[in-house]
Order: structure tokens, then sequence, then C-alpha cells
């Protein structure tokens, strides 16, 4: 198997991750292995009775649920498997004589980056879904993903600037792309926040919040970073108005992230020489507004798991359509 292909496959399994990553929190499977890497002190989940009985023994506070604990042991292999495919692309870098030195040096940062998620990883279980670890797993699952599908298109399109311009237009296409993704990521950490903070059906109607337009809210504790809490954050620790200040943050949050990608789906379809060169901008548009019905479909109907996990990954598709953008307008190249 070649880079290219080898790249689009660590690719698509790590956006597979991040979804099964969200299914298993919004599963409520997060602490089903109370321990890591391992479950019950062993590679797989506990089957047979001694077995079972010993993880009890073990860890009396959280009995077994296998069904729960398989879950979140896919979830690693799956995972640990990442890892490997990231580290055998890194490796092929460092060998592929024609490939240049930012791409090489990029791959490397990347295995870096595994194992910092692999300690948030494991920072995530010891700390009982603490919402601050919780924030950070998903970012660096998020900028793996975005990163490596950086790695892809520029082994397989090079340069990508759609049409002839100035030095200066292409600059401003490339800053408003940054700026578009950089608010993005601000996005994404604040639906983090409200996932970890079990905030997202504390306003069972849209648009308004609670029947008002601005509900009791309390921005100073829901915006703390490490709350006072003692033993698990499983089911959050926040009051109901730090809880209600959280999402309607996500939900402001959201209203201009929205503005900025109808500019930035503009921007992509003027800058496009060619008819199938506008699908970029087509893409960007289906994307967000799927992301917006699904936000509003979770909010009417209380949060149903399907409906949860797939705003997490269409939340995936937007990232990688962002940054497609401003890897066409910054003319990166091998």
């Amino acid at each position: 198997m070649n880079y290219l292909r080898l790249c689009a496959l660590t690719t698509a399994l790590a956006f597979v991750v991040i979804v099964l990553g969200a299914y298993v929190r919004l599963s409520d499977a997060g602490l089903s292995c109370p321990d890591w890497p391992g479950c019950y002190g062993q590679l797989a989940v506990p089957q047979s009775v001694e077995a079972v009985v010993a993880a009890n023994s073990a860890y009396p506070q959280r009995p077994l649920d296998a069904s729960r604990a398989w879950k979140e042991m896919t979830h690693r292999y799956l995972a640990g498997g990442l890892g490997l495919l990231i580290l055998a692309l890194a490796l092929m870098a460092w060998r592929e004589s024609a490939m240049g030195t930012g791409q090489r040096r990029l791959a490397w940062v990347i295995v870096g980056l595994v194992i910092v998620q692999a300690l948030l990883g494991r920072w995530t279980v010891t700390a009982l879904l603490q919402p601050v670890s919780v924030l950070a797993h998903l970012l660096g699952g998020m900028t793996i993903l975005g990163l490596l599908w950086w790695q892809w298109l520029t082994q397989r399109h090079g340069q990508t600037v759609a049409k002839p311009v100035t030095v200066t237009t292409r600059r401003r296409r490339a800053l408003f792309a940054s700026l578009v993704l950089g608010a993005l990521v601000f996005q994404l950490a604040l639906g983090a926040w409200t996932s970890a903070n079990y905030a997202a059906v504390v306003c069972p109607e849209f648009p308004t919040c609670q029947a008002s337009w601005w509900p009791a809210m309390d921005f100073s504790g829901g915006f703390t970073l490490l709350p006072a809490a003692t033993g698990s954050y499983e089911g959050g620790v926040h009051s109901l108005e730090a809880r209600t200040a959280i999402h309607v943050t996500h939900r402001i949050g959201a209203l201009i992230v929205s503005a900025m990608i109808l500019g930035l789906s503009t921007v992509v379809w003027s800058a496009s020489k060619r008819r199938q060169e506008r699908v970029l901008a087509l893409v960007l548009l289906l994307a967000l507004g799927i992301q917006i019905t699904l936000g509003v479909a979770n909010a009417i109907y209380a949060r149903p798991l399907f409906l949860a996990v797939a705003h997490n990954g269409m939340a995936g598709v937007l990232l990688l359509s962002v940054v497609t953008s401003l890897h066409r307008f910054s003319g990166a190249n091998h």
C-alpha cells in the first residue's frame, strides 16, 4: 500500500474513532472500564464467572456491565490500531525521498499528538469524566483528524488554488479560511463542554430556552474549568443555571459560526474556476444545513442517541470541509 492510500485509510479510521468515542460517551459507557488501558485489569472485558467476581471485588463501586464495557474496549482497540497506522505513516514519510521536509515533520508531529491523546484518554478515565479532560480529549481527536486530512490533501492535490490570483487575494482568502477554522474549533470546544457537563437537554425547545429568550443563567459557574466535586463527574455536577449558560452560549456560537461558514462557501464558490470545482462550496452548505437540523432536533427530541452521535460526526465533516478550503487557499504543496 502506498502512502496516499494508507493516509486515506488512516484518516477514515480517525473519523470512525471520533464517532465511536462520541457514541461511547453519549451512551454513558465512558467509565464502564474503570482502569486503563485494560478493563478490570484484563486486556479484554472479563467474561468467565471467576473473572467477573474478581472484577467486581476489585471495583465494588462500579460493578461490571459487560455490554457497556465492550463499547469502551472496542473504542480503545480501534484507537490503538489508529496509533499504529499513524506510526506507519510517519515511517513511510521518513523513507519517502520525494516527500518534502514539512510533510515529514508533520507526520511525526501527528505521532506525538497520538501519544498525548492516549494520555488524555487515560486522564479522562482516572479523572472520572472531569469535563476539562473530556474537552481536551475531543479536541485532540479532532486535531489529529484535521492534520491527517491535510496530509492526504497535500499528497493528493499538491498546490490547490483553483484560479490564478494575486498573492494578496490568496492571502486574504487563506486568512478568512483560517478565521473560520479557528471559530469552528472554538465551537467544537463549546459543544464538547456542553456534552461533558450534560447541558444538552436543559433547553427542551427551540429557538427559546425554558420558554424564555434569556433564561436564568450562571456563566461563571458554567465555565469554571475545574468545578468543585467529589467522586465521578458522570451525570454532571453543575447547577441548572450553570448548564443553561453553557447551552445558550453554544447556541450563540452556532449562529456566529454558521454565518462565517456561509461566507466561506461564498468565497469558495467565487474562487472556483469550473463548475465541478464548486463542489466544496456545496459540501460546506450541505454539511452546515444538516448540522443545524441535527442541533435543533437534539434540542426538541431530548437528544436521542442516534441524533446526538450524528451531530458529533457532522461536526467532523464540517471540520474537514473547512480544512479543505484552507488548503485550497494556502497553496500548500509537497
